[in-house]
C-alpha cells in the first residue's frame, strides 16, 4: 500500500471517541482510533489531528449561557479529548504531541506554528485542542486553518455517514450520495459537510476535504492510500 498523500489533517469528533456510550470518553474506542492513525502513520504519512468535544460539551445548546463562555468550556473539552488521544498514542509507542490554541502549559504545549511543523517534519503526530482558541468558531474552521498553517493536502473527514448527500440518508432512503463535489457545491447546496467558514477557508487554500465514515476500520488507510470511498471535495 502507498500513501497518495504527504501530509494529512485528521478531523476527528468527540462523539467518535465516546464510542456506544454517546458521552465521555471509551478508552477501548480512543485505542482502536489511534492504532487505525499508526497504520497510515507508519507509511510514512505525517498526521496533524484536530478533535471536537462533543462528547462532553456543546456551546449551541448551551441554552441561556454567554456564547463566548459556552465557547470556551467546548475548547476545554476538546482539551481533555486530544489528551486521551495522545495516551493512546504513546501506549502503542506512536509518538505525539499535543499543542492547544489555550495556555494549559502544565498539560500541553501552546501553539506555536513553527514548533509544530518542526514536530511533524520529525515524525511525531500532532493533535490541536482548543479549537481556534476564539469564541464564535466551530473545531471544523480549525481543522481548516491549522490544515492551512501546516500546509496538508487533505482534510479526512471521518463521520457516521458515510459519504455526502444531498438530504440526511438515515430520514430520507432517496437521498443522493456525492461521489465528487466542488467547495463550492457545499455553500451552493448548503450541505451539511462543515461550516461556510471552514469550507471557504479550504477553498482559498486549495485543501482537499475527504469525507468517509468511520464505522468500517480500514476507511482512514483506504482514504490516504487513494481508494475511492465517501465524497472527495476539491
Amino acid at each position: 500500500m502507498k500513501p497518495v498523500y504527504k501530509r494529512v489533517m485528521l478531523k476527528v469528533s468527540g462523539e467518535a471517541l465516546a464510542g456506544e456510550n454517546k458521552f465521555g470518553i471509551d478508552p477501548n474506542k480512543v485505542l482502536k482510533i489511534a492504532k487505525q492513525i499508526k497504520e497510515i502513520h507508519d507509511l510514512g504519512v505525517e498526521v496533524a489531528i484536530v478533535v471536537g468535544g462533543g462528547n462532553f460539551w456543546r456551546g449551541r445548546s448551551s441554552g441561556d449561557m454567554d456564547r463566548a463562555t459556552a465557547d470556551y468550556m467546548g475548547m476545554l473539552a476538546t482539551v481533555m479529548n486530544s489528551m486521551a488521544l495522545q495516551d493512546a498514542f504513546l501506549s502503542i509507542n506512536a509518538p505525539c504531541k499535543v499543542q492547544t490554541a489555550l495556555e494549559i502549559k502544565e498539560v500541553a504545549e501552546p501553539y506555536a506554528r513553527r514548533r509544530a511543523l518542526s514536530h511533524l517534519d520529525h515524525g511525531d503526530i500532532v493533535v490541536f485542542g482548543g479549537g481556534t482558541g476564539n469564541p464564535f468558531f466551530t473545531t471544523d474552521t480549525a481543522a481548516a486553518l491549522r490544515a492551512a498553517e501546516m500546509n496538508v493536502e487533505v482534510i479526512l473527514l471521518a463521520k457516521s455517514v458515510d459519504a455526502v448527500y444531498d438530504k440526511d440518508p438515515d430520514v430520507y432512503p432517496d437521498a443522493k450520495k456525492f461521489d465528487t463535489l466542488t467547495h463550492m457545491d457545499i455553500v451552493e447546496k448548503e450541505l451539511k459537510v462543515m461550516d461556510l467558514t471552514a469550507a471557504t477557508l479550504c477553498k482559498d487554500n486549495n485543501i482537499a476535504i475527504h469525507v468517509f465514515g468511520l464505522d468500517d476500520e480500514s476507511n482512514i488507510m483506504k482514504a490516504v492510500t487513494g481508494e475511492k470511498i465517501g465524497t472527495i471535495i476539491k
